[in-house]
């Protein structure tokens, strides 16, 4: 059973930086690849930013390359979104994702492509 626990959330100003965390309950973490969706009210869930297994490739969104980092703590069983010059429009419920691809070195950008998610964390960023 793969557990995904979303921490880091919070409410912070237009320009201010957030770091999301999501410790993940597996044996064998580095047989996962990871990523962070979000879904903002009335919207569909979005890709935001992947990262493979040993995390040597990543992927973002258009609408946060540039201001978004993802990382990976392979020892911690911990992957990280750092959320930098945030936007009224990052307002959304962020997930983290898991799919195992044990000897794949690819990234994930499609929801369906993601088996295990976390409950969410909320970030708002007010104007």
């Amino acid at each position: 059973q793969v557990q995904l626990v979303e921490s880091g959330g919070g409410l912070v100003k237009t320009g201010d930086s957030l770091r999301l965390s999501c410790a993940a309950s597996v044996r064998t973490f580095t047989g996962y690849a990871m990523g962070w969706f979000r879904q903002a009210p009335g919207k569909d869930r979005e890709f935001v930013a992947a990262i493979n297994t040993i995390g040597t490739r990543t992927n973002f969104a258009d609408s946060v390359q540039g201001r978004f980092t993802i990382s990976r703590d392979n020892a911690k069983n911990t992957v990280y979104l750092q959320m930098n010059s945030l936007k009224p429009e990052d307002t959304a419920v962020y997930y983290c994702a898991a799919v195992w691809r044990q000897g794949g070195l690819g990234v994930s950008t499609s929801s369906t492509s993601y088996a295990y998610w976390g409950q969410g964390t909320q970030v708002t960023v007010s104007s």
